[in-house]
């Protein structure tokens, strides 16, 4: 393997103790010598996420090297008064968690060179248990510092570092935390990287009135606030915090990915930096290893060749947002207004809402990274009749609705919801970002209000879906993944939900005839298990493919016609114990229908990388084709 073209071994392994909260000259050249090491690593192995098409995130880590670089030397000092863990309430962060790994020799520094690459146990969020040195699993935004605080109390006599940011300080999560932890005297400190940039653009622009620091001083914080690039103010107040009893919050304002010219301040921070951005940044530091491998990496697409649907592709996520603005379009301005109103929540350009933003900025609303608050406004607004809500975020979010969705039910809400990066494919982001529970969202009785959920195969069924369901009352739930994905073919070639072709909510659809038995699916495994149907039918195993784009729904003439057939496999992306498959066979049974049945689903933890984790679950054509033989004998 390459080695890691930056020296590693210069950092510097110095001691601090909080009593001393001056720093020496020679304190003060260390860090900031350390800061510059640690932030060019972190700018040369992210950027090789960049380079491989895996993506990545480098201005947060980026930032929050000082604070890092300052925990490290006093948990040296003094292990025993600290849990020495670099808590992270911001998962995406983690090229900290890696780098910290490797310094502290948990791992080789060449490991980081695969960064988020599949099966390399480095994926976008850290997790416990896959990742040498890695010691905790973070979650989603926001998910870390109620935990915190519960290790806080398990350690008395000790201080707990979480590290924040003014976007994971939006999620409710946090306010209770803040509660908490005040009224427990938990002896817990925040290091909260305050930037002004999340995904989508700046709170100080989309949330008047916001502040970090007026809002947990609110809480009962007692807070501290200071440039996080003046090292010295930065080390003064952290030692503050330190020998401040109780909850403390040391607020840290700077701009983002700071020094990286192009990029600083800018919302493109947050992502992964660019290989050409990277590159010119490594130059002028003079890191010219570093440079010549990032100009030899390059990305790997699926070599696998799926048969049965188009060569092009197109992203669902974002033919939902096109969808909407024609739908939008076909209404006079007064009655669109009056009766529509679209709440994001900092992922505006992932779920298609960023079209309907540009389009007809005036029923749009930036609602921040706050996805139950902005579910329950969105369902608020619909519950007039004639009135529709519209809210959209990842599905891996929409456990956290739950008790939104209820209410939104209970209150008879006309809400319309676009959950994108369902499923797992191209999630490099790995488990705590899969979106495998969406049947979550049917959680009411049966004679409740009315829920559907639809998850179209590819955009031309998308954009069908949207035009049909947009109008319709009750909640209604729409699907789609991350990747894109190509067009179904009919037997003929042709495309099977352009032309003419209208969305028929709870009808199921035949895809492909088959006497020796059939696969049901959904969504992005439909291409999957077409290529399947059509290989496992040039082997003479004449197998038939059911498209179920409503999920919750059981067509009662599509279920007659499989019910008799020999087999029935269900596929599908979603969580094996709480998907499609987990119901289809008592809905067979509960019929009286006897087929051979079998369901294929997500059942492990991810392996990082995007494609690779269809075939590491077994959900790939080759894992289905396996299966269908497994059930003909």
């Amino acid at each position: 393997m390459t080695s890691f073209p930056i020296d590693l071994g210069a950092y510097q392994r110095i001691s601090l103790d909080a009593a001393n909260p001056t720093l020496t000259d020679e304190q003060r050249s260390a860090l900031k010598a350390n800061i510059q090491l640690c932030r060019d690593a972190i700018v040369f192995f992210t950027a090789t996420g960049a380079a491989r098409g895996v993506g990545g995130h480098t201005g947060g880590p980026y930032d929050t090297v000082p604070e890092v670089v300052i925990l490290d030397a006093l948990f040296r000092g003094a292990g025993e008064k600290y849990v020495p863990v670099f808590f992270d309430e911001a998962g995406h962060r983690v090229a900290t968690q890696y780098l910290m790994s490797v310094l502290n020799g948990d791992m080789p520094a060449e490991q980081l060179m695969r960064y988020r690459e599949a099966g390399q146990k480095l994926p976008g969020h850290p997790e416990l248990g896959l990742t040498p040195g890695v010691k905790f699993s973070s979650g989603r935004l926001g998910h870390m510092w109620p935990y915190v605080n519960g290790v806080a109390m398990a350690n008395p006599g000790k201080t707990v570092f979480c590290l924040g940011s003014d976007g994971s300080q939006q999620e409710g999560n946090d306010a209770e935390a803040a509660r908490f932890a005040v009224a427990h005297h938990v002896n817990v400190k925040l290091l909260i990287d305050d930037n002004d940039v999340t995904i989508a653009g700046h709170p100080s622009s989309y949330m008047g009135g916001y502040s970090v620091k007026k809002t947990l001083e609110g809480h009962g914080l007692t807070v501290f606030e200071g440039d996080g690039e003046d090292i010295d103010s930065l080390y003064a107040n952290i030692c503050k915090a330190i020998n401040t009893p109780g909850p403390v919050a040391v607020i840290n304002k700077r701009a983002m990915a700071v020094g990286i010219e192009g990029i600083e301040g800018s919302t493109h921070g947050h992502d992964v930096i660019s290989v050409k951005a990277a590159i010119s940044y490594l130059e002028a530091k003079g890191h010219t290893a570093a440079v010549e491998i990032l100009n030899g990496i390059s990305p790997s697409p699926n070599p696998y060749e799926f048969i049965g649907s188009s060569k092009t592709t197109g992203a669902n996520r974002n033919t939902f947002g096109d969808a909407m603005v024609e739908v939008l379009g076909e209404m006079d301005e007064a009655t669109r207004k009056a009766s529509v109103l679209v709440v994001d929540s900092d992922l505006e350009g992932s779920c298609g809402l960023a079209q309907i933003r540009k389009a007809y900025p005036e029923i749009f609303v930036s609602g921040g990274i706050q996805e139950r608050g902005n579910l329950s406004a969105a369902a608020g607004f619909g519950m007039e009749k004639g009135k529709q809500g519209v809210f959209a975020t990842f599905a891996a979010f929409l456990e956290m609705c739950i008790s939104e969705i209820t209410m939104a039910r209970l209150n008879y809400s006309n809400l319309l919801c676009h959950f994108s990066h369902s499923g797992i494919d191209d999630m490099a982001d790995n488990t705590c970002h899969f979106g495998l529970n969406n049947f979550f969202a049917d959680n009411g009785l049966d004679d409740g209000y009315e829920t559907r959920l639809y998850f179209p195969a590819d955009p031309n069924q998308m954009k069908a879906c949207v035009k049909t369901v947009f109008p319709n009352p009750g909640l209604r739930f729409i699907f789609s993944t991350r990747s894109k994905v190509p067009m179904i073919l009919d037997a003929d070639g042709n495309e099977m939900f352009g032309g003419d072709y209208t969305f028929t909510p709870g009808k199921d659809e035949v895809i492909r005839e088959g006497t020796a038995g059939y696969i049901v699916t959904f969504g992005d495994s439909v291409y999957r298990a077409l290529d399947a149907v059509e290989r496992l039918k040039q082997e003479g195993i004449d197998v038939g493919l059911i498209n179920k784009a409503t999920l919750n729904v059981v067509d009662e003439e599509m279920m007659a016609k499989i019910g008799k057939a020999p087999f029935v496999l269900v596929t599908e992306a979603f969580n094996r114990k709480t998907g499609l498959g987990s119901r289809f066979g008592s809905w067979l049974l509960e019929r009286g229908y006897t087929p051979k049945f079998a369901y294929l689903g997500t059942h492990e933890e991810g392996c990082g990388g995007l494609w690779e984790q269809y075939p590491h679950q077994g959900i790939d054509p080759t894992g289905i084709m396996a299966k269908v033989k497994e059930l003909v004998g």
